[in-house]
């Protein structure tokens, strides 16, 4: 488990707008949030505070933590999308289903209010920041599974090149589709073949426009 909000943060994280986010606290309170990954500052004037797709969990009361395994990056939080190499986790039904549910559509609104036109086809700053989280959001919400430890199914890995992600499926059919369900949510996707083994991946960046 995480260490859960104190009862001040959890004010500011209920007393958030139920449509957009906002939070409304004082900076100490605020800069915390956002330390802890449960809020953002928006780079524009005013300069607002809104709640992450992490923060949005916790409002729901959602404070279980999925442990990645070692080898699979991921960013710690209250709500953490599955980047695949977990070990075999119990919350695999419609509650599980209904956390990632609303995660994304957390995002969608994150990417509603930061992107500078509004659009939510396109990927937004904090994905940028989280890159192995955002793409497997988006194929956990798309309903493609996981891949446990040794098992089939998606894994989301980091790359050397700047704002990429690497995907692997063991299956072709099923690396087709990630690919199709990443474009769809605003991802720039190649699929690839590593040199020694002839494994091949899909690599993964944001779109811009």
């Amino acid at each position: 488990m995480t260490r859960p909000p104190t009862a001040a943060q959890r004010r500011v994280i209920d007393a958030a707008d139920p449509v957009t986010g906002r939070l409304r606290g004082t900076e100490t309170q605020l800069a915390a949030l956002v330390k802890r990954g449960l809020a953002f500052r928006h780079p524009r004037p005013p300069h607002d505070h809104f709640l992450t797709p992490e923060g949005y969990r916790v409002r729901q009361g959602v404070m279980q933590v999925h442990e990645p395994a070692t080898e699979a990056p991921a960013t710690a939080g209250v709500f953490a999308a599955r980047v695949g190499g977990e070990e075999a986790a119990a919350e695999s039904g419609p509650a599980r289903r209904r956390e990632v549910h609303s995660a994304w559509q957390g995002l969608l609104e994150l990417r509603r209010m930061t992107n500078p036109d509004g659009a939510v086809e396109r990927p937004c700053g904090w994905e940028r920041t989280h890159l192995v989280q955002a793409a497997a959001l988006a194929l956990e919400a798309a309903g493609h599974p996981p891949a446990g430890r040794g098992d089939g199914g998606y894994r989301v890995r980091e790359t050397p090149q700047p704002e990429a992600v690497a995907v692997y499926e063991p299956d072709g059919e099923a690396l087709r589709t990630c690919a199709a369900t990443l474009e769809g949510a605003g991802w720039q996707v190649s699929e690839h073949r590593e040199p020694r083994t002839g494994t091949r991946y899909l690599l993964a960046s944001p779109r811009r426009a």
